[in-house]
């Protein structure tokens, strides 16, 4: 009967809250005042690079009009932007601005750069959170399936296709799934973010969020959620498959292991069903991993949301960097690139939180 009780929950690793609460408490403090204070220097560090990578070409006005204007207007302007004085002179200031939220002005299209960034960050926030949800729907139930299923043909199928989702290209993935279901098809339109009568409409609201599906939910407006779930559709499957591989192998990995485990084997042996151990004994634990590496996986969508965007012309930041770099504007790609660091880092805080939480372990 002892051995039957101890049996019925999977064993901690670690002894409850109850044992060492003070320990366990100021543990955990510890290590999110130490994750937090981590962002700072990376952050750091991650505008240092930008800002001297940017400046290997030389000055930004030069690298943007060069050609285009006569050597004294070139010199005019390098002038009155002040890229004219000593590059650590520049750096210096740069930093300031960047601490109190002035990224500076595009050369390109005279815009504030921080206006860029609240116009189109939306954009790009919702195909992340719609593609990071494809992944999950995909990558875990076929990764259970999977590691059920082990060494069997549905198996090997599965592990084929998680290769395929991480190695293939995203724009080839999008042109192909343009090419099917935009196309051959017909069933779902193949750029943009919505039809123009929803656009226009959802343009019109009084302090949109930017996210358009949100901002049609809120109107009330359903033939404008419904155009913007269609077009959401192939942009977030698209970059999602790139992240759902890596799920699928994860989750299957961890649920194999777990399964070996004594604990699993003693619940076995008692006539505890498959579905049971495969759902409540190995689900959670298989979950631990994907959360530990969501943050780096969340850097990968937003790697992936510059060439998703340009595919299926979703007029987000990746959109705009791609178009910024033609112009050789290095003002906004520089804007753009530091803000994508800094939802990177404050990302991956949030999520060794989460997973501090869930398995306390992360946190010593």
């Amino acid at each position: 009967m002892a051995i039957t009780t101890e049996l019925a929950e999977e064993p901690s690793a670690l002894p409850g809250p109850t044992t060492k609460p003070t320990k366990a408490g100021g543990s955990f403090a510890r290590y999110l005042v130490t994750r937090f204070l981590l962002i700072f220097p990376t952050i750091f560090i991650l505008v240092t690079l930008v800002f001297f990578l940017m400046r290997i070409t030389g000055d930004p006005i030069t690298a943007a009009l060069g050609g285009r204007l006569t050597p004294g207007q070139l010199a005019e302007r390098i002038a009155e932007a002040g890229y004219d004085r000593p590059v650590m002179v520049q750096y210096f200031e740069y930093l300031g601005q960047v601490f109190t939220g002035n990224f500076g002005r595009t050369i390109s299209d005279n815009r504030a750069v921080t206006e860029v960034l609240l116009t189109y960050g939306s954009a790009t926030a919702e195909l992340a959170f719609n593609s990071l949800l494809i992944a999950l729907l995909i990558g875990i139930p076929f990764g259970l399936l999977s590691a059920k299923l082990r060494d069997r043909w549905p198996d090997a199928m599965l592990r084929v296709f998680a290769i395929l989702c991480y190695a293939t290209p995203v724009f080839f993935a999008g042109l192909l799934l343009k090419l099917i279901f935009g196309v051959w098809l017909g069933w779902l339109p193949i750029a943009g973010r919505a039809g123009i009568n929803a656009e226009l409409s959802l343009t019109r609201l009084q302090n949109p969020s930017g996210i358009y599906l949100l901002d049609a939910l809120r109107s009330g407006n359903m033939e404008a959620a419904s155009d913007v779930i269609q077009h959401a559709i192939l942009p977030a499957v698209a970059l999602g498959l790139l992240t759902a591989g890596v799920f699928l192998r994860l989750v299957r990995t961890n649920v194999i292991g777990t399964l070996g485990r004594e604990y699993v084997e003693a619940g076995r042996s008692r006539g505890v069903s498959e579905y049971r151990l495969l759902t409540k004994h190995a689900y959670r634990p298989a979950l631990i991993p994907i959360i530990t590496v969501m943050g780096l996986q969340i850097a990968l969508l937003l790697g992936g949301a510059v060439l998703t965007e340009t595919t299926f012309e979703w007029k987000g930041l990746g959109f705009m960097l791609a178009q910024y770099l033609t112009a050789r504007d290095f003002v906004a790609v520089q804007g753009i690139v530091v803000l994508l660091a800094v939802i990177v880092a404050l990302t991956n805080f949030i999520v060794d939180i989460v997973a501090a939480l869930i398995d306390p372990r992360v946190r010593f």
